[in-house]
């Protein structure tokens, strides 16, 4: 029988020619690093970023509608200095309700909407 072995990547929706706001969000806030998209996928627009081995897309969407439950999670090094970060650039930064083993998370929204989830293991400072 044949099985997922690994996810190789997540996929948001941004809207057209948001390139910018994406780039500064998940690139210089976040500090994921930009990858280029291959040629024939190119001319739709959007970007691609990797974060450890996976990669986050960002696709170009006509009809975009921002995904409000679904979401990704990035693990962060320092989920404080983060969430004043965000705060400072007007990102929205939500303490989660419910604390779940094994670490602290937060919740903001990248420019266009989407949920995005960031977690700090315990003990990482």
């Amino acid at each position: 029988m044949a099985k997922a072995l690994a996810l190789d990547h997540f996929q948001l929706a941004m809207p057209r020619g948001e390139e910018p706001a994406a780039r500064a969000f998940y690139g210089r806030v976040l500090g994921l690093a930009e990858i280029p998209k291959p040629e024939p996928l190119a001319a739709r627009g959007g970007l691609w970023f990797q974060c450890g081995p996976q990669q986050l897309h960002l696709g170009v969407d006509d009809d975009f509608r921002p995904a409000k439950k679904a979401h990704p999670a990035f693990v962060v090094d320092n989920l404080e200095a983060l969430a004043k970060e965000l705060q400072a650039e007007g990102y929205p930064v939500v303490l989660d309700s419910v604390q779940i083993e094994g670490g602290r998370r937060i919740f903001t929204e990248d420019p266009f909407g989407n949920r995005v989830e960031l977690t700090q293991p315990s003990g990482k400072s």
